[in-house]
């Protein structure tokens, strides 16, 4: 029988089949046992560490007490503390040297009464301040706190190199009824890498996790995630949040830039994608140069497979380490806004990746996914559907949304693939889906969260804005949630895309049997807010590039680009452009490579690139400072056709309008390779009226046709006008007027 200080030891001892469960991994509820306690009527420290030979209490200024190993636990030690010791760490030994550490288990939990509440009731806006990775001081020792929910595990444990990636040394406390387990470890800190181990039902143990709120993540094919910071606290950027409202809003010119960053500009002769820094030093300024308003990134959550481009994510709150850090993303997004650049983010709530490390049956259970694969598996993408109708998932992922206005001051998301998200039967044939409780196709849940997503947002983070890529005439997605709407911002007009590009497709000849697929998108052009998307999206999967996809030989391709850019430009709706079609890039987007900017330079045809960007910059440029062209870009009063039926010519006209007082714009396009001199349009006032837009110009790489910089209206009525001129339409081209 062993004693201590006149104490039985055995009397310390916990339970022998508690302390068999604890050593072998099985225990759920470690801080039971271990950490300081009482037991057989004294004050007592029960540790576990199974590399330890023997083991001892530091208290005070160094006071030791050995401690006693339990019989059949192997690193299971216990030793008495005295009732005045308010600290002690933990001296182990083994025949290779010493250690000290602090005990993780004398530390009280970190979550609030409050944090378990919400995270329960599914209204905890801000998750990532209470779960993930955080760096804490607590009791004057500096580590991590970590966080999980999973409320089907019997053991959660936190693992990595600091602790030999072994499942038995760290395992967390679980709180309550909330599903969430924690744990402080000190002695951590920023850069330490970890996953969760966790035993299911059945005492299974699943594949090492990723934290699903970790805030950083190792470079890819590496899985772990990594103790970070999130956000940043050097921003500069606050006159750009003051006025962002306004900069965003339906009356606003706005005009993106989509980037993929891994593949804008490649450095090291192309062997690495630009830093966060290296972007704000290059991309920033060039959007800027470029005329643009706002920045698009294609998702830079976290994510395994390049080619994914971001679209399959497991790290939603972990901007990519492929370009450096959070605080160097954060760095990037200020630069936008000091440039002023706002800064969209593709956001991905529909789907994500089966990989074992992520999401999939997180604790042995389908938790964030649907069990049944009618609902919960995609078929097109190999991925799994969140369960919207789970009220911690729903909150999970609407608390993402709020992490990135907040931590990363995004100015919005565009949410992907909202079509596969409202509708339980998206891309299904009959009898592999669940209908709703009424028997419909409408996904409720899903219906709910994107509304309720919206509302948080423009509640919580002012002057944002969100975007949704929706492929259908589902309605009201730009219509506010207290009116029936999802409540979006901005919706992605893929009908226009698809029908002009059609259009454009077509040999010039041919194009006056396709007439009205250019003008079809104003038949509904005023029931969304929206964006005139040319994406990457269009210039994937063998669709080819945009001046690919332009008929005739090269001059005319060009051309054709010109004049396509200009319709765009000139067509209400805000505008969307991916990188690379700015300066007539041939090739397909390759992810892997960076756009071809040598075709700016040094190829045969760099004049006519050059022409395409500069006129970009200019469109750009003039629909910024033309009210006419924006400010009415989502109501029927800034619109009015001219002349919208001669199909033989394939010509176009119109005018838009701004306020009163506004200058009004006359466009004229015309669509085939054919010189027309002596065109007559109306014109709501005679008098001079500027060319301020010639797609033909020399400067863009065209034959220089046109009008001489400008034309004289008469009061003579035409189209519906009071006035009207005649007009020279250089072949292939969109020429704007504006009165002097």
């Amino acid at each position: 029988m062993s004693r201590s200080a006149g104490i039985r030891v055995e009397s310390l001892f916990p339970p022998r089949e508690a302390a068999l469960a604890l050593v072998e991994g099985r225990h759920g509820d470690p801080f039971a046992l271990l950490g300081p306690h009482e037991r057989g009527g004294r004050r007592c420290v029960t540790a576990f560490d199974p590399g330890a030979e023997a083991m001892w209490l530091v208290t005070g200024r160094g006071t030791l007490t050995e401690m006693t190993a339990v019989p059949g636990a192997p690193g299971l030690f216990v030793g008495p503390l005295s009732p005045r010791a308010r600290r002690y760490r933990l001296r182990g030994a083994n025949a290779h040297g010493t250690w000290e550490i602090e005990d993780p288990y004398r530390f009280g939990p970190v979550l609030g009464e409050m944090d378990e509440y919400l995270i329960a009731e599914g209204t905890h806006l801000r998750l990532w301040h209470a779960l993930g990775a955080h760096l804490r001081e607590i009791d004057g020792v500096k580590g991590v706190s970590f966080a999980v929910w999973a409320p089907n595990a019997e053991r959660v444990s936190v693992v990595g190199d600091f602790n030999l990636w072994d499942g038995r040394r760290h395992p967390m406390r679980r709180r309550g009824g909330s599903g969430v387990w924690e744990i402080f470890i000190p002695g951590l800190a920023e850069g330490a890498v970890y996953k969760y181990e966790i035993r299911a039902r059945g005492g299974a143990i699943l594949p090492l996790k990723a934290d699903p709120v970790g805030f950083g993540a190792e470079h890819p094919p590496a899985t772990a995630s990594v103790v970070r910071r999130p956000g940043w606290d050097g921003w500069q950027d606050g006159r750009w949040m003051q006025e962002r409202g306004a900069r965003q809003s339906v009356d606003a010119p706005i005009s993106i830039y989509e980037v993929h960053l891994g593949s804008w500009r490649r450095a090291d002769e192309g062997r690495r994608p630009l830093s966060y820094l290296e972007l704000a030093e290059t991309l920033v300024p060039y959007a800027a140069e470029m005329g643009f308003t706002h920045l698009e990134l294609l998702p830079v959550s976290e994510h395994p497979f390049d080619g994914s481009w971001g679209y399959q994510p497991i790290g939603l709150y972990a901007p990519t380490i492929r370009h450096g850090t959070p605080q160097e993303f954060a760095a990037l997004v200020d630069a936008a806004h000091r440039a002023g650049l706002g800064v969209i983010l593709d956001w991905v709530p529909g789907h994500f990746p089966t990989d074992v490390h992520g999401l999939a049956r997180f604790d042995g259970t389908a938790l964030y996914e649907h069990e049944d694969p009618r609902e919960g598996f995609h078929r097109d993408w190999n991925t799994l559907i969140y369960n919207y109708g789970r009220v911690e998932v729903a909150n999970y992922l609407v608390s993402n949304a709020l992490y990135w206005l907040e931590e990363y001051h995004a100015d919005g998301l565009r949410v992907d693939a909202v079509a596969s998200m409202l509708y339980r039967d998206y891309s299904r044939p009959p009898g592999e889906w669940i209908p709703n409780r009424d028997g419909g196709r409408e996904n409720y849940e899903a219906i709910a969260f994107l509304q309720r997503t919206n509302t948080v947002c423009y509640r919580e983070a002012p002057g944002i804005a969100t975007w949704a890529e929706e492929s259908t005439a589902w309605p009201g997605v730009t219509r506010a949630v207290d009116h029936g709407g999802l409540g979006f911002g901005y919706k992605w007009n893929m009908g226009w895309m698809n029908d002009t590009l059609r259009y454009m497709a077509h040999e010039p000849i041919h194009r006056r049997f396709h007439h009205h697929d250019m003008t079809f998108g104003l038949t509904y052009a005023w029931s969304e807010n929206y964006v005139l998307p040319l994406s990457h999206d269009e210039v994937v999967h063998g669709k080819g590039s945009l001046i690919a996809k332009m008929p005739g030989p090269d001059p005319d391709k060009f051309a054709n680009l010109r004049a396509y850019f200009g319709f765009m430009w000139a067509h209400p709706g805000k505008k969307l452009l991916f990188m690379g079609g700015e300066f007539a890039q041939w090739a397909e987007w390759d992810h892997a490579r960076s756009l071809d900017w040598h075709l700016l330079e040094d190829s045969p045809q760099a004049h006519l690139h050059r022409g395409v960007q500069r006129l970009v910059r200019d469109l750009n440029t003039l629909y910024r400072a033309t009210p006419a062209l924006h400010v009415h870009d989502t109501r029927p009063q800034g619109f009015r056709w001219l002349e919208v039926n001669d199909a033989e010519n394939s010509v176009y006209a119109w005018l838009r309008f701004g306020q009163p007082g506004d200058a009004p714009v006359a466009v004229v396009a015309n669509f085939t390779p054919v010189e027309r001199v002596g065109y007559r349009i109306g014109l709501p006032r005679a008098g001079r009226w500027r060319e301020v837009m010639n797609t033909d110009a020399a400067i863009y790489g065209g034959g220089n046709r046109g009008n001489m910089g400008g034309v004289t209206a008469e009061e003579r009525p035409w189209h519906d006008q009071p006035a009207s001129t005649v007009v020279t339409l250089p072949p292939l081209s969109v020429i704007m007027l504006m009165p002097e």
